[in-house]
């Protein structure tokens, strides 16, 4: 079936058909008019928490989880969530349960995990690992470390030399591969910071092979966020099974292939791959290797799950411009300011009526680039209420207080139950910290 949710008018405007967008979202559906996120009234969480307001639903968080789980069922895998993503203690807890691990770049995101489960499925990213970090992570028994450069292995052993402990290791190799993404997430090309070169590759194995306290366990790599199709995907892997035969024939056996997350989402009219077509393609170069996978999925796993709810306080036509001034800005929700990325803005009342205008739907933050979304064909009024879509991955997790802004409130929908999981700030907690 064809989905076409959005067009754009003669003068460029896009105009999106709300019911036809949600039917592509499940958990999300208008009950007589009004947006309902599984099964709970927009109308009743505005109500409850105000607006600005991120809302996930748990039951779409699950069965995106059950999604990867069941594709790779076939080889021996492990889905380890990249919280960077969303980091909400209730959204890890909920993975946690359902046996998912989890992929770190920082201190503070493993300090998260140990909130809600031990650190045995963590494996650790991040191309600048300080020796505090390497020795709080050894601690706490992680998994793996992801190394991304080979100073890195100097460290990672001389901290566990001190600490008399085992490092496992995995090498994040670039394989330079054109992701076809924005170039601020694109991660495996060799112009980008992350990772070892495809040529250093089995030197950097040999010489990690030849240190105290390491253990080689994997071979890692992750080429970009926001991919469409699976081909970057393919050919990031026929590269890594080429190093893992030359690193066989160099005397050093793996267990275990970490392909990293990066599988894309449908904010408005994308048509990424799916999971299980995803899978088709990988699975039988993967059963010939006989290692076991890991799989690091952030954005694919909770953006559709959550919205962000927002309320339109100032209407402002002008002679070459309308503006619809909400309660958002790029404090609350950054990505269409720092990416141009293009979210869908839908009213959660489709009972009411009124003259379609173009409108550009902005912030009260005191930069031009403070917009949720231009061109938008709606019918507004003051006081409505606009839901953003696609909001539960880098939405609040890249939330700031700029402009000295209370971050929002943050809410789980599970089959028509609703909690909070993340209070509103108040203005004292704007400057708790500081020392006048």
């Amino acid at each position: 079936m064809t989905f076409l949710p959005a067009s754009r008018t003669i003068d460029g405007a896009l105009s999106i058909d709300a019911s036809v967008l949600t039917d592509a979202l499940p958990y999300f559906s208008y009950v007589d008019n009004i947006l309902h996120i599984d099964g709970v009234s927009s109308q009743t969480l505005k109500s409850h928490y105000g607006t600005p307001l991120y809302v996930y639903s748990r039951r779409a968080l699950l069965d995106n989880y059950h999604a990867y789980t069941q594709a790779f069922d076939e080889i021996e895998h492990q889905i380890c969530y990249a919280i960077k993503a969303n980091s909400n203690l209730a959204v890890l807890k909920t993975l946690a349960d359902a046996g998912a691990g989890f992929d770190i770049v920082s201190k503070g995101e493993l300090a998260r995990v140990l909130q809600v489960t031990d650190a045995k499925k963590v494996v650790y990213s991040g191309v600048g690992k300080t020796h505090d970090d390497i020795e709080y992570a050894l601690s706490a028994d992680i998994h793996c470390f992801n190394v991304e450069a080979v100073s890195e292995l100097d460290s990672i052993s001389r901290v566990a030399v001190k600490l008399g402990k085992t490092a496992r290791i995995s090498l994040r190799i670039n394989p330079d591969v054109d992701a076809k993404t924005h170039p601020y997430i694109s991660t495996g090309m060799k112009d980008n910071k992350f990772g070892i070169s495809h040529e250093q590759a089995v030197a950097a194995y040999l010489h990690a092979n030849s240190l105290p306290n390491l253990q080689i366990t994997g071979i890692d790599c992750h080429i970009g966020s926001q991919l469409l199709d699976a081909q970057g995907f393919s050919d990031a892997l026929d590269k890594l099974i080429e190093l893992i035969d030359e690193l066989s024939a160099n005397g050093i056996t793996l267990n275990h292939i970490d392909l990293g997350g990066g599988l894309g989402v449908r904010y408005i009219d994308e048509n990424p791959v799916s999971v299980d077509d995803y899978a088709k393609l990988l699975l039988p170069r993967l059963k010939a290797l006989g290692l076991k996978l890991y799989l690091e999925p952030g954005r694919s796993l909770v953006a559709n799950t959550g919205v962000l709810l927002t309320s339109v306080d100032v209407l402002k036509p002008t002679e070459f411009k309308n503006f619809a001034i909400v309660d958002s800005s790029m404090s609350e929700l950054i990505r269409p300011a720092l990416y141009e990325s293009v979210m869908a803005i839908i009213p959660t009342d489709l009972s009411k009526s009124g003259d379609e205008k173009v409108w550009d739907v902005v912030g009260t933050v005191c930069e031009s680039s403070d917009f949720i979304g231009k061109d938008r064909l709606l019918s507004l009024s003051v006081g409505d209420t606009l839901a953003v879509t696609g909001a539960g991955a880098y939405g609040f997790t890249m939330a700031s207080n700029y402009n000295t802004r209370p971050r929002p409130c943050e809410v789980m929908v599970n089959d028509g139950a609703h909690r909070v999981v993340r209070k509103r700030e108040v203005l004292s907690d704007l400057w708790r910290d500081e020392i006048a």
